[in-house]
């Protein structure tokens, strides 16, 4: 399949992995970019001497496009930038702030910019700031969300109807079918998240994607708004957040209780009671940890199926 997401980052097909933190090692970048998609780097969960290994990995076991997520919110922002322009990434999907301080900047070094957005608005400031493409994110999305609280079906649309940019669809895409519904929409390519983090490649823990598959439809809401909107399963940590949140409990307090390192506690470490289990909507359709090949042939086996059907009602 063609499209301009395709020919923008030189793959085969229009499929991104998210840059989820504590998920998004060179093992998972690598194998969505060896099955023809973009694989991305989670920056945001790395040290810059530990994205400097994982980088390398990645010349070594690719030949296909990948690139690095880097929330703009990094507190190495200006070592990191420096280290991905050394060592020959091409392309960067920023997130959390504003693009325009950076993309001249690797634009200069040859790196394409793609941002991650939550409303239209946001879409729009992009195409000014020069980025190459926009992420369209629905708060389906696992993690740190927008405080729009747009679905992606509602997004899509809105921003395709915003800004001319090449744009990919994110949050809540579980399926071939949901991509092409996505596409259908306006989308030129899907970024999928939950489905990636919970398969053989990805670097989360085993007992974080074994508590994931099992988890009902209903499992996970949004909380921490006056922190950082963040999807989370509704654990024990869960729990408690929601209690001092219903008693108005302040910013200091939900600190307290999500302690250091609540993500890396659940998901890199399997602490899947006392950590933040971030996993976004679609969770209860993954009932397996398959292997990246194993989810590009079901998405591409839904997708073309989805296709047909709807070819039989004209």
């Amino acid at each position: 399949m063609e499209t301009r997401i395709t020919q923008l980052f030189g793959i085969s097909k229009p499929i991104i992995s998210g840059g989820m933190v504590w998920c998004s090692g060179w093992r998972l970048a690598s194998a969505v970019s060896n099955a023809g998609g973009l694989g991305l780097l989670g920056a945001g969960s790395m040290h810059p001497e530990t994205l400097a290994y994982h980088i390398d990995r990645m010349h070594e076991h690719t030949n296909g496009t990948w690139g690095v997520n880097l929330p703009l919110m990094y507190p190495e922002i200006e070592k990191v930038i420096d280290l991905i322009i050394e060592r020959g990434v091409k392309v960067v999907f920023t997130s959390a702030g504003s693009p325009k301080k950076y993309t001249a900047r690797f634009h200069n070094a040859g790196i394409k910019v793609a941002h991650v957005v939550s409303s239209s608005r946001f879409a729009a400031k992009c195409e000014e700031a020069g980025v190459d493409a926009v992420v369209a994110e629905g708060f389906e999305a696992g993690g740190h969300n927008g405080r729009e609280e747009l679905t992606t079906m509602a997004l899509i649309p809105q921003v395709r109807r915003a800004t001319s940019l090449p744009l990919i669809a994110a949050g809540g895409i579980g399926s071939g079918e949901a991509m092409l519904a996505a596409m259908a929409l306006g989308a030129e390519g899907v970024q999928l998240g939950t489905l990636f983090a919970l398969s053989a490649e990805s670097s989360a823990h085993d007992a974080f994607k074994e508590y994931c598959i099992s988890l009902p439809e209903d499992a996970t809401m949004l909380a921490l708004k006056a922190i950082s909107p963040t999807r989370l399963a509704r654990n024990p940590l869960f729990q408690r957040i929601a209690e001092a949140e219903a008693s108005g409990e302040g910013v200091e307090t939900l600190r307290q209780i999500l302690g250091e390192k609540a993500a890396k506690r659940a998901i890199f470490e399997g602490d899947v009671e006392n950590g933040e289990v971030e996993i976004g909507q679609v969770v209860a359709q993954v009932k397996r940890i398959d292997t990246v090949a194993e989810i590009f042939r079901r998405i591409e086996r839904e997708y073309a199926g989805a296709m047909e059907r709807l070819q039989l009602l004209n």
